[in-house]
């Protein structure tokens, strides 16, 4: 399989959120805030391209989450089981030969 631009930003999105897991400075969170904005704005834009709504919805709302020019705070939502959301729905949303799990819509 041929890596894509898509694939490699979330491969690297996900790498980036399993490191936040750990106990980091706080300059990467600050760091990976900005880099993951801009991550999960570019893979909206490769969605949209391909008419995949469901998707630009969440990848807009996720850029909107990690987004470091104000903060957003949710009282339900503990940083590390966040990260582990996101991180399984990366995961889950990289192409497989063997299976495809639908997050939401299977594509036409």
């Amino acid at each position: 399989m041929k890596p894509t631009p898509e694939n490699l930003i979330k491969i690297v999105l996900a790498g980036l959120l399993l490191l936040c897991i750990f106990h980091m400075l706080y300059g990467y969170y600050q760091l990976f805030k900005y880099i993951a904005m801009v991550g999960f704005a570019i893979l909206a834009y490769y969605e949209y391209e391909r008419k995949n709504i469901p998707l630009v919805i969440v990848f807009v709302c996720l850029a909107f989450l990690f987004q470091p020019f104000s903060k957003v705070a949710f009282w339900f939502l503990n940083g590390h089981t966040t990260n582990l959301r996101n991180l399984i729905l990366l995961i889950s949303l990289q192409p497989s030969k063997e299976f495809k799990i639908w997050v939401f819509l299977p594509r036409n």
